[in-house]
């Protein structure tokens, strides 16, 4: 029993579940965008919330995979152990885990394209992305070249959790494009995007050592804060922009309230040298994240 649930537990934390709240704030904000549309539905939402969580896992046990393969899990990392790295999980069950994990995106992800019921030429394009987001799970950092290691996991998370993610979601439930949820959108993939830059600043020191040239190894530190800087300050002025350009009553000025944790976010990653110094910063801009996905659903739907 023991041996049990160390077992599970090795496995847990190779799933990295605090990362989820991510992938579910992206289809929760397209969910919202289709309720206030009027064409919400359950059913489709929860088949689009265990098609992105499977592939965040799916990302996750790549990830683990990938580095430890390729050395970024190495004896310079400073961050939380990974479990190929300490030789809690083989690489071979690593891998059939990643198989079994991607099989199982793709049949979530069909029984989605059917229950929505989109036209052809969109079920064609949707199963193509579909295939494209297993595929980049799975070449974040494992693989021969692996583009997290060529500095592009910051477009990848822009693209999929923000604009796929939420957009997409949209879409299969309203069967219709708003581009004006662009804006909160990328909002949205932004502050994800400043999630990974912590992670990867913190492990800047590790990652030149590995050859993982990510943008705060591209950058360096310095410029890394200015680009971190940039993301919160970029990603709340397209909010603002987007209540502007729709604006019913300052209730939907609610997400003003992350400014003090998005500044306290900022200025802390600037300050906090040392990498586990940074850790407490890195949840922090999840829960920060995750506030402002609540305030500006709550005031986009009250004001309707």
């Amino acid at each position: 029993m023991e041996l049990l649930v160390n077992w599970m537990k090795h496995w847990i934390k190779a799933f990295r579940l605090r990362t989820l709240p991510l992938g579910i704030l992206s289809i929760g904000m397209g969910s919202v965008f289709a309720y206030a549309d009027g064409r919400f539905s359950w059913l489709i939402c929860i088949l689009t919330l265990l098609t992105t969580i499977t592939l965040q896992i799916l990302s996750n046990v790549a990830n683990d995979y990938g580095d430890s393969v390729n050395g970024a899990d190495n004896e310079f990392r400073e961050g939380p152990e990974r479990q190929m790295q300490i030789a809690a999980i083989s690489p071979m069950a690593m891998k059939r885990a990643m198989v079994v994990l991607a099989v199982l995106a793709v049949v979530f992800g069909v029984c989605l394209l059917f229950v929505a019921s989109i036209s052809l030429k969109m079920l064609l394009m949707f199963l193509v992305l579909g295939l494209l987001c297993v595929a980049a799970a799975i070449r974040y950092t494992a693989g021969d070249n692996p583009y997290g290691y060529a500095g592009l996991g910051d477009l990848s998370v822009l693209v999929f959790f923000g604009w796929v993610g939420i957009l997409g979601s949209y879409y299969l439930q309203v069967q219709s494009f708003n581009w004006q949820y662009l804006l909160p959108a990328t909002t949205c993939g932004l502050f994800m995007v400043g999630v990974l830059n912590i992670n990867n600043i913190r492990d800047i020191y590790s990652d030149q050592k590995a050859g993982k040239f990510s943008i705060p190894v591209r950058l360096g530190r310095e410029k890394a804060v200015l680009y971190h800087w940039s993301l919160l300050v970029i990603g709340l002025l397209l909010t603002i922009v987007f209540v502007l350009m729709n604006y019913k009553g300052a209730i939907q000025f609610l997400f003003l309230i992350t400014v003090p944790l998005l500044l306290l976010n900022a200025k802390s990653v600037a300050e906090k040298k040392e990498a586990m110094q940074l850790d407490p910063y890195l949840k922090q801009m999840v829960l920060t994240t995750i506030v402002f996905v609540i305030s500006f659903s709550a005031g986009h739907l009250m004001s309707m």
